[in-house]
């Protein structure tokens, strides 16, 4: 299996892919011509920086991992925050890209956090290994 890349989400926008077996992008994903994603390494600071307390009101919301490699040729790695690399898709996000997926709830003291199951050590040394 390929490495994954997580796409966060609001609930109507998980409903929505649900619903539509494909995620179109956010507003923000549309004004940048690009579906926003990162790597298992990033999750935390873009959780951070784009999903703070007063921006979701503290609502739920899904983290979604997705197969880089079911994406194809669609899937572009671009500096980005930091000088990183992140991975940006230039299609739609297809549901049946997506392995899995968590509710993160919001943590008053810590705001969202990567869910505990995804030790990003050994994410981050799965996908090296598989790369």
């Amino acid at each position: 299996m390929s490495p994954s890349i997580y796409k966060i989400l609001t609930q109507g926008q998980w409903a929505s892919l649900q619903a539509q077996e494909y995620f179109g992008g956010s507003a923000d994903d549309k004004r940048d011509g690009f579906i926003h994603l990162s790597s298992a390494g990033q999750l935390q600071g873009t959780l951070d920086k784009h999903y703070p307390t007063e921006k979701t009101g503290r609502a739920d919301i899904i983290l979604a991992a997705v197969d880089a490699a079911a994406l194809g040729s669609a899937l572009k790695y671009e500096t980005s925050r930091g000088g990183q690399a992140f991975p940006h898709l230039y299609a739609r996000l297809p549901l049946s890209a997506v392995s899995d997926h968590w509710v993160l709830k919001c943590n008053s003291a810590k705001g969202y956090q990567v869910p505990d199951c995804l030790s990003l050590d050994a994410l981050d040394h799965h996908q090296q290994d598989n790369s």
